[in-house]
């Protein structure tokens, strides 16, 4: 690895487990980047398919660290490793199927400089149809349902830079220092939700959130665990639950509890007829099992809260029919 004089700007994590379909393409994007100030921090959760094979030689150009874990400890976990290994102000998370265009940096950075206190999401696109929305960052429904804005749409000419309510954590920027102080991500999540429920518990110590339209990363999706597999469905419907106990400011919190029930009693009907009944239910009653950590967590997370619960409703999608809308919106403009 190259000696460093002194610490770079960007520390940009890439966790990986059996990427190496997409590991090189991602690192080649990185070494084109219009910004140089940055260290590459690779952390393997025990992947098998020869992830790291030859990592350092065959990217030498790139100030890199590798951590081999030797065993899958989850998105959450091992991006918290990284973090903590980070020498960088910023923290770029990068999956390693998302493939940054060369200026995804600089144009981070030139955000950054009007927001200093904020993290980042980027635009991402579809890498097999780049016309088409990965995702403008998350958005978050006051029933604990969230989705990535924008998904499946066509890409617009728009890029001016916007409040949105937390980064999706495949292309994010956020500040180092912020991202340790609220914890990082919740390691009991594993996967799927923890970016939101960690822009959630930012946004609630007064660190917003912006979209950079030009800060573009093709992005590939669901690599590892598959599209609406029984393991996205069992971790992201339990943890959305964890997201709405611990998170929820108590006034919005006891308002819209009778609409997150009924969300949830949705799904349980939902992905039963869908054939996922097995991974539903197990989701919804190990949310259940792991409430009381939880509520405990809550107990913390609310009394440091810095932002009235006014302010982060502000941010929040109101409309009772705003999912049903979005997937209407997606048919007619696919």
């Amino acid at each position: 690895m190259p000696k460093i004089e002194s610490s770079p700007l960007i520390s940009i994590i890439l966790v990986t487990w059996n990427s190496a379909t997409y590991l090189s393409h991602c690192l080649e994007s990185l070494s084109l980047q219009t910004f140089k100030d940055f260290e590459v921090i690779v952390v393997d959760n025990g992947s098998t398919d020869g992830t790291l094979d030859g990592l350092e030689s065959r990217w030498s150009e790139v100030t890199m660290q590798v951590l081999r874990l030797g065993e899958n400890k989850g998105f959450a976990a091992a991006n918290n490793l990284g973090a903590r290994l980070a020498r960088g102000q910023w923290l770029a998370l990068l999956n390693p199927d998302a493939f940054p265009a060369p200026e995804w940096l600089e144009q981070l950075l030139r955000a950054a400089e009007s927001h200093p206190q904020a993290c980042f999401a980027s635009r991402q696109v579809q890498a097999g149809a780049p016309h088409l929305l990965d995702g403008e960052g998350d958005a978050y429904h006051v029933s604990g349902l969230a989705w990535r804005r924008g998904y499946g749409l066509p890409v617009s000419p728009a890029d001016e830079i916007e409040e949105v309510f937390s980064p999706c954590a495949a292309a994010a920027l956020y500040p180092r220092q912020a991202f340790l102080e609220v914890g990082g991500f919740d390691e009991e999540y594993f996967t799927y939700h923890e970016d939101v429920d960690l822009g959630f518990r930012l946004r609630l110590q007064g660190v917003p959130c912006y979209y950079v339209p030009r800060a573009i990363v093709q992005h590939v999706g669901s690599a590892s665990t598959g599209k609406q597999s029984d393991l996205s469905v069992y971790y992201g419907h339990r943890n959305l639950v964890w997201t709405f106990f611990k998170d929820m400011p108590a006034g919005l919190f006891w308002l819209y509890l009778p609409l997150h029930l009924a969300m949830n009693l949705f799904y349980l009907i939902y992905f039963t007829l869908k054939g996922q009944g097995r991974a539903i239910w197990r989701a919804k009653r190990e949310a259940l099992l792991g409430l009381g950590a939880m509520l405990r967590k809550r107990k913390e997370i609310q009394r440091q809260r810095r932002v009235s619960a006014k302010e982060v409703y502000r941010l929040m999608e109101h409309d009772w029919l705003a999912r049903l809308k979005v997937r209407q919106q997606r048919r007619r403009s696919g």
